[in-house]
């Protein structure tokens, strides 16, 4: 184990001492990124790498994933439920399904362990002792490192105005006060104040975690069984479930409509679906947003060019500042070939090259987000609040009591040629991923 010095002091050091005076937890947004290639996790504080250490990921046949993941669980003492009760003390759960950091008395410069990743003992427990549930890990094929973005479409808090007399003095009539750590709406007399920035209370609260994807295919017939049933054709539950009342609306719309009576769902069936209900262009893009591993916000949103891909990133807000309206973004483009298959369904025909100096920044360019929306999700922004973008959506790894997991696929290499039918085509370089308890 090995620590970064910075003005003569250790900042792990520090961060330890802060983390005692928290009851064991540091509420700064850590950033850990564990490289594969290199066998090393590294801890940033924003772009500046605070701690280093050797790790062990999966060998082969029990490969350790790649992507984007947060502590789940953490435990000082666990053992594990398929290796012979294996301990696995300073346990930190990245998935349910079974990968976590922990310290091990083996921890080779290869990769070694059924999955997981195993850390020196030491640095296991320095470790857990300044990371809570919730905060992010990055895992790599190759080393990557948080780099400052500075864009229009990301987003900022919103600033905190503070009450004037007139608001103070103001007679007040009982109104709806939402619970939480949610803004109050507070119902008032004549005279009314004119205020243009939205007034919000500043308060302590878990980040918030949000998520950039293409819409899939339930959230589409969400959508088409709700204007379906606000034209008059009583789609049911907009559950997303294409069932038999959802095909008795579509067959009813088709039939007033001139079109092929097939109760099919089409790309034409929901642009003719959409036009009459005079909502435009079907919505191509989605933002979600959790909060302490629960959903918060769903909403659709535009991706501009969508044959492009939008390619895996991640970023994280530090030095938020609620008086002043600023926030400073560090993201990462991550390497993630998709399968042709999903190439294919998503339309896309432009695959996306994290390594691209803009990749980033070209991604950012093409997200149209409705105001009214970016202002919602300013009003929950905080520190470590974190924006994930990913083509594929929810994958199977997100679920309840997560945040958002992308798991990503390493970026196959032709490295052979084989002959086939007196032809000679590139073999590709199959790299295995298994997800273990």
């Amino acid at each position: 184990m090995k620590f970064r010095l910075a003005t003569g002091m250790s900042i792990l050091g520090l961060m330890l001492s802060c983390a005692t005076a928290l009851g064991g937890t540091l509420e700064g947004p850590l950033q850990i990124m564990v490289s594969k290639d290199l066998q090393e996790l590294k801890i940033y504080d924003g772009g500046v790498i605070v701690a280093t250490s050797r790790v062990s990921t999966g060998k082969a046949g029990h490969s350790t994933p790649t992507g984007i993941f947060s502590i789940l669980e953490k435990k000082r003492t666990h053992f594990s439920n398929l290796y012979d009760s294996a301990p696995m003390p300073f346990m930190q759960r990245l998935t349910w399904s079974g990968i976590a950091l922990h310290a091990s008395n083996s921890v080779p410069s290869y990769p070694a362990s059924h999955g997981c990743v195993r850390l020196p003992n030491d640095f296991a427990k320095t470790l857990f002792s300044v990371t809570r549930r919730g905060g992010h890990v990055l895992i790599t094929d190759r080393e990557i490192a948080p780099q400052r973005i500075v864009h229009a479409a990301l987003f900022k808090p919103v600033v905190v105005v503070p009450d004037t007399p007139l608001l103070s003095e103001a007679g007040l009539r009982p109104s709806l006060i939402e619970a939480g750590d949610k803004s109050v709406e507070v119902a008032m007399t004549d005279p009314k104040p004119e205020i243009v920035t939205p007034i919000v209370q500043k308060t302590e609260q878990d980040p918030i975690r949000i998520l950039v994807t293409r819409r899939g295919e339930r959230e589409m017939l969400v959508d088409l069984q709700r204007l379906l049933t606000s034209l008059g054709y009583d789609a049911g539950i907009p559950d997303g479930l294409h069932g038999k009342q959802t095909v008795t609306a579509i067959r009813a719309f088709q039939l007033a409509e001139g079109l092929t009576e097939d109760g099919v769902i089409s790309p034409e069936l929901v642009a003719a679906v959409y036009a009459k209900a005079g909502k435009g262009t079907p919505p191509n893009g989605q933002i979600l947003v959790r909060q302490k591993f629960k959903p918060l916000i769903e909403e659709p949103i535009t991706i501009r060019n969508p044959e492009i891909a939008l390619g895996t990133h991640f970023l994280i807000a530090r030095e938020v500042d609620a008086d002043k309206g600023k926030a400073e973004w560090y993201g990462v483009s991550m390497d993630n070939q998709l399968p042709q298959g999903t190439l294919k369904r998503l339309g896309i025909t432009t695959e996306a090259d994290a390594s691209a100096p803009d990749a980033l920044t070209k991604t950012l360019d093409r997200l149209d987000i409705p105001e009214d929306m970016r202002n919602r999700i300013s009003g929950l922004m905080g520190e470590g609040a974190s924006l994930s973008i990913s083509d594929t959506g929810l994958g199977p790894e997100t679920g309840d009591g997560t945040d958002f997991i992308t798991v990503t696929r390493k970026v196959q290499k032709a490295d052979a040629s084989i002959v086939q039918g007196g032809k000679k085509k590139k073999k590709k370089k199959v790299s295995s991923v298994t997800v273990v308890n």
